[in-house]
């Protein structure tokens, strides 16, 4: 039974639709950034960096052999050739990891492996193929035909970083490459943004739980887990709460709990304007500030968005397409600025359009397709169905192709804005 009364129901049919750039505006204000928790190395994958990370000390912190040799004091090779080579005495061997045991001197050389720390005294590290052994007095020494450059295969203190230089900036997603440089530096607890938590419901008494049998009239529902899985793709922590029955009045309450527990809330479904789309009239109430409730764009013109207790709530369409585009263009964004990443909208570039796209547009339509190369060009091909309500070519698209108003279509070959979907390859 439907709780709204006649005034907003009304409401329902005099929407102000906006653009998608006008909307996200509206939307970052109040994308406040999360609190910032420590943690441990090893479970930091995928985490966005709350603080600046600087270098505590130079790296490398030691002069280092860059090959398997001798290191050497290089004037010893001064006026060195074939003619008149010089011999070495070596007085020490020095694997990774080890120290120095010997201090060189003038016609001594100390065996060398790679990466370990160069002898203080030594200036240059020459390579084994570069030297002959030989032996006499019990004695083992190198022989050299050429003279060595001073700082020849020594990487110095330094090299890479300088103690205090940024290595890390905040706002930078933590993977294989930046946790390597952690570790490098002995940074185990690592200041990251929380994850904002997101509470998600699903409107509307004609879905079925993914584990109960189908019914004739009645859909599974989907969009629930969709949306799980992209909010962690977006750093978020996802909590999936009871369904909400067409009841308006159930769904104020059930709402205003979730407020009071999470960061965000969204829901899928119940945004249109027929007379069981209650979210449409909840966003209405007056302890809710609606931030818009149409957007210019096809699929979901009615995504809505509105502030609760200075918290964002989304209304995304129900439509599986409609849905999953309304998350990337607009809660994808909150949540990014929310962890304090630097880029938290969708990678922007052109590319060619791989096939015509007949379609006619009053609003900008956001088509789901995928990336190709040829022959040095990046190519868009448009899904073969990318209607709102179709779910399946969701799986196969990488990129979602931004095709502006138009009343004749797009033709092959024409450039196009494509937006690049998180973990496409």
């Amino acid at each position: 039974m439907i709780t709204a009364d006649r005034n907003s129901n009304d409401d329902k049919f005099r929407r102000k639709a906006i653009s998608v750039k006008e909307g996200q505006a509206k939307i970052l204000p109040y994308a406040r950034r999360i609190e910032t928790e420590y943690v441990s190395l090893p479970m930091v994958e995928g985490r966005i960096l709350a603080e600046d990370i600087k270098a505590p000390h130079p790296f490398p912190h030691f002069r280092r052999s860059g090959m398997d040799g001798f290191a050497i004091i290089s004037s010893d090779t001064a006026g060195c050739s074939t003619e008149t080579p010089v011999y070495l005495e070596v007085v020490d061997e020095i694997p990774c990891g080890s120290l120095p045991s010997v201090a060189l001197s003038p016609g001594t050389a100390a065996r060398i492996m790679t990466g370990a720390k160069v002898p203080d005294e030594a200036d240059a590290v020459v390579m084994f193929e570069m030297t002959e052994a030989s032996a006499g007095q019990g004695k083992d020494y190198i022989q050299l035909k050429r003279e060595i450059k001073p700082g020849s295969n020594i990487t110095p203190v330094g090299l890479e970083l300088a103690e205090g230089d940024l290595i890390l900036e905040k706002g930078r997603r933590l993977s294989a490459g930046e946790i390597s440089v952690l570790a490098t530096f002995g940074i185990y607890d690592v200041p990251v943004a929380k994850r904002p938590r997101v509470a998600i419901f699903s409107t509307g008494s004609e879905l079925l739980g993914v584990e109960e049998p189908l019914q004739d009239g009645r859909i599974r529902n989907s969009n629930t887990y969709m949306l799980a899985s992209q909010i962690r793709n977006a750093g978020g922590e996802p909590h999936i709460l009871e369904a909400i029955a067409d009841d308006l009045t159930t769904a104020r309450q059930k709402v205003a709990e979730a407020f009071a527990l999470y960061d965000v809330v969204i829901t899928t479904g119940g945004v249109s304007v027929g007379d069981f789309d209650i979210m449409a009239d909840l966003v209405s109430g007056e302890d809710v500030e609606m931030l818009f409730n149409k957007i210019m764009m096809r699929p979901g013109s009615v995504t809505t968005a509105a502030v609760k207790d200075g918290k964002l709530l989304f209304a995304l369409s129900g439509n599986p397409g409609a849905c999953f585009v309304g998350f990337e263009l607009f809660v994808r964004p909150a949540l990014g600025t929310m962890l304090g990443m630097k880029s938290p909208f969708l990678r922007e570039f052109q590319a060619e359009l791989g096939k015509d796209y007949a379609k006619i547009n009053n609003f900008t339509r956001f088509v789901r397709g995928r990336l190709d190369f040829a022959d040095g060009r990046l190519i868009a091909n448009p899904a073969a169905l990318d209607e709102s309500s179709v779910m399946v070519t969701i799986k196969d698209s990488d990129v979602l192709i931004v095709v502006p108003p138009s009343n004749r279509g797009l033709a092959a070959g024409e450039t196009v804005t494509v937006l690049q979907l998180p973990g496409a390859r």
